[in-house]
């Protein structure tokens, strides 16, 4: 389920978003927090209940969610956008250059993914788009893969949803941004076509409304 920032909320988050709405960063939100988010979901289209959903997020953030990205449109035909997971564990960071020499190692040209999600909620390339990817045996040739760095809880092995609050922003963020490129397109989560838990929660059912 995800995050709900709302009045009596606190910490980083509350303070990006009172960043963003000019208000003073102390990540308490009280009273004047709730009054300007609501103005800006009106200025959006958004439902003025002056709560922050993952909707909302992403259009407070999207400096943030999308990292000054120009998506760029594969020639490829996209029929589907697959989301995975780095299976690596919560709270560790690892960047496109530690996951690109992995892959290399295992022979691969390049990274696997054509996008990768940070734990800070930055949104980086990849695989070019127009070159097929290496993500999901029987699927590269028309899809687009997409990361998000952890997936697996402190031990190392146990998979679980460490998604931050800035990366659930940023990874819808950037599946609408897609979606609006590949119309056409399926999003899944790779364990729909392997026997494998990632990306660690159900990404067909969460974005079924992208």
């Amino acid at each position: 389920m995800a995050t709900l920032y709302k009045q009596g909320s606190r910490g980083e988050v509350v303070r990006q978003i009172q960043k963003t709405l000019r208000l003073y960063p102390d990540g308490i939100w009280g009273p004047l927090t709730t009054e300007r988010v609501r103005e800006f979901q009106r200025e959006h289209g958004l439902k003025d209940d002056g709560i922050v959903g993952p909707a909302t997020l992403a259009k407070l953030l999207p400096g943030v969610a999308k990292s000054a990205l120009g998506l760029k449109k594969s020639r490829r035909n996209i029929k589907e956008i697959i989301v995975h997971c780095t299976a690596t564990p919560e709270y560790r960071d690892y960047t496109v250059a530690d996951i690109r020499q992995w892959h290399k190692l295992q022979g691969w040209s390049d990274i696997g993914y054509h996008y990768v999600v940070y734990r800070d909620g930055t949104v980086h390339e990849g695989r070019d788009v127009d070159i097929s990817g290496a993500h999901c045996t029987g699927h590269n040739a028309n899809s687009i893969g997409v990361v998000y760095v952890g997936g697996v809880a402190p031990d190392g092995k146990t998979p679980k949803d460490t998604r931050t609050d800035l990366q659930k922003a940023a990874l819808l963020s950037l599946l609408l941004d897609l979606r609006k490129l590949y119309p056409q397109a399926e999003i899944h989560g790779h364990r729909d076509f392997a026997n494998k838990a990632c990306p660690s929660f159900d990404a067909t059912k969460e974005y079924r409304k992208v």
